[in-house]
């Protein structure tokens, strides 16, 4: 299910003011982009994780790249941003980073490490930053752009991680005794396997699946425990539901989809334990829904009083699993948690930083893209501000890495705005917005005198470019809010004069459209309704 605007009296007021905003947000990520620039470093181009300054006084040391710092959480989003507002930086600069980010951080066959950018030194390879650069980074640059040069980084980095895994256990050896870095290589491989068709993925994903819900799970009432020794059969007994410990839950439900659409034989072993999993944590939530940081897996109580940021990555795997079974009560615990947001504006998620607003919003925008609720919808447009607020001047907000994620923000929330249609440049003054009403898609383009361009839109990349069956929700995705299909015609008309036929392959190569007020619907058989332009035709 789509978010619709279906019903506005006027449709072109409002999609003229989701433009409005999708600029104002373009502006803000193309600042931030170009303040981070100024810190990189002269040889490697590389970026450090912090910067000296900012509201949190780090003070000034020495200056280090982390793979799962830097390069999982801002040179990602730094990436997108420029494919967006500066092609030629996207093709130049942030191409010749990945060059030295290979160059410079390669430890062992693919496996990254940590560099020194003031004296050279490298680190020991680590598999923590390959799990983290791939599930935090290099996911989301393929969930938006596909098969780049950063799709080839991630899959050979994940094949020689998983092929130097160090936990023996009783199903192969894993990653990691905990459930942050068995949930980073769960949640990538299962992106992997469908995508490359590589039979080795799909092991190493149903090992770390089996792992869990076979041991694990069973072992620590029906949930996964922060840490488990795989050699004594046990953990901790600490199930954290924020960053750091919920990455196997939306694994293990992505896993579950998967087998569950290619009717395996996992599919009905992992159903009733993973059903399980995700109804203690519904059990756990406040009267509202919302999840707290951390629970005791025996008894549900909080040890930790701060609510989860994450929540909306949680209840996305609960959404998934709706969306694999058809069981609505996950859908009903996911409209319930959304219809209570209003409850928390301005709500302190992370002791004032804006990451935590980033985090939140993040997961509800992942979340109104199936389920459209009202209070969620008015949630997002108050609380998106007060992120936005927290940028200073100079474009930076707290000097640290994690400021990739108010981009990546920003960028989920301007496809809100634009239902997925992107220029092939932004430029200042140029706004894109839209409604839908049903199949039909009313988009407003404002533009500064002079401006030519192409408006590229959106299509089914969960299957296109995935190849899942289904577009479940998953971290790191770019919701699809409004997709047209490649072989469908569509109608593309702006008043009475101008009015032309597109394939859907062409609009998401980009067409070029006049500024004003346009209309995308598609159109029947032949004769394809009143659309007669030839595609050979000039078009505005």
């Amino acid at each position: 299910m789509l978010a619709s605007l279906s019903g506005a009296a006027d449709p072109f007021a409002q999609a003229r003011e989701n433009g409005r905003r999708w600029e104002e947000c373009a502006a803000a990520a193309r600042r931030l982009l170009h303040a981070w620039l100024k810190h990189a470093d002269t040889k490697t181009l590389l970026l450090p994780d912090r910067l000296p300054g900012g509201p949190r006084g780090f003070k000034p040391g020495p200056r280090i790249y982390t793979p799962h710092n830097s390069g999982a959480d801002l040179y990602p989003y730094l990436i997108l941003t420029a494919e967006l507002t500066d092609p030629d930086l996207y093709h130049g600069r942030m191409m010749e980073m990945l060059r030295n980010e290979v160059r410079f951080t390669t430890a062992q066959d693919a496996i990254p490490a940590n560099l020194n950018l003031d004296t050279g030194e490298l680190g020991p390879p680590s598999l923590f930053g390959a799990g983290e650069y791939a599930k935090d980074g290099l996911i989301a640059v393929t969930e938006r752009l596909g098969r780049t040069p950063w799709f080839y980084r991630m899959t050979d980095m994940i094949a020689d991680a998983m092929n130097r895994a160090p936990v023996p256990s009783a199903f192969g050896n894993l990653p990691a005794s905990d459930s942050e870095l068995n949930g980073d290589f769960l949640q990538t491989l299962v992106r992997l396997a469908p995508m490359t068709s590589d039979p080795r993925f799909w092991e190493w994903a149903r090992r770390i699946g089996d792992a869990y819900v076979e041991e694990v799970l069973p072992g620590n009432h029906g949930l996964p425990s922060t840490k488990w020794d795989f050699t004594e059969h046990k953990g901790d007994s600490q199930v954290r539901l924020r960053d750091h410990g919920n990455e196997i839950v939306v694994g293990l439900v992505l896993l579950y989809a998967l087998e569950q659409d290619y009717g395996t034989p996992r599919a009905a072993r992992y159903r009733p334990v993973v059903a399980r999993m995700l109804d203690r944590i519904l059990e756990s939530a406040n009267p509202d829904g919302m999840l707290y940081n951390v629970i005791d897996a025996a008894t549900l109580k909080p040890l930790n009083s701060g609510l989860s940021d994450n929540w909306g990555y949680v209840y996305g795997a609960v959404y998934a699993f709706y969306q694999a079974t058809g069981e609505t009560k996950y859908r009903d615990a996911v409209r319930r948690v959304l219809s209570n947001l209003t409850k928390y504006r301005n709500y302190d998620w992370e002791h004032g930083s804006f990451d935590g607003y980033a985090d939140s919003i993040e997961g509800a925008l992942y979340l109104v893209a199936r389920e459209p609720v009202p209070q969620a919808l008015d949630w997002i447009e108050s609380e998106i501000r007060v992120m936005m607020n927290m940028q200073q001047p100079s474009g930076l907000i707290e000097h640290w890495y994690g400021e990739g994620n108010f981009n990546r923000t920003l960028l989920l929330y301007m496809d809100m705005k634009s239902l997925g249609c992107r220029p092939d440049r932004w430029v200042p003054g140029l706004r894109v917005g839209a409604v839908r009403e049903g199949d039909k898609l009313y988009l407003s383009l404002e533009a500064p005198k002079g401006w030519q361009g192409r408006i590229r839109f959106d299509y089914a990349r969960h299957r296109r470019v995935l190849n899942f069956p289904k577009n479940y929700v998953r971290l790191n995705e770019f919701p699809e809010w409004y997709t047209v299909d490649e072989n469908t015609l569509y109608c593309v008309r702006s008043g009475v004069s101008r009015e032309y036929l597109y394939l859907g392959s062409e609009l998401i190569a980009g067409v070029p459209l006049a500024p004003g007020e346009w209309i995308v619907e598609p159109v029947g058989p032949p004769p394809y309704g009143s659309a007669r332009k030839s595609t050979e035709e000039k078009k505005p």
